[in-house]
């Protein structure tokens, strides 16, 4: 986790996951109640930050 940099895209999130890039996207499109990951948009672009990413893994623990 720690050689992931601060702001992630959908690719270094599927690597880290091992899913697929679309699997991911999707996660990024639906809301954070229903289990989507927090994101922001820079241009057409997707981007998480690492801590949201973090948080989100561990409320998928519980």
């Amino acid at each position: 986790m720690d050689n992931l940099p601060n702001i992630l895209t959908a690719q270094h999130i599927a690597s880290y996951l091992g899913i697929s890039r679309r699997r991911v996207y999707e996660l990024l499109q639906v809301s954070e109640e229903v289990g989507g990951i927090r994101n922001f948009q820079i241009g057409q672009s997707k981007r998480v930050d690492k801590e949201d990413f973090l948080q989100w893994i561990k409320q998928k623990k519980n």
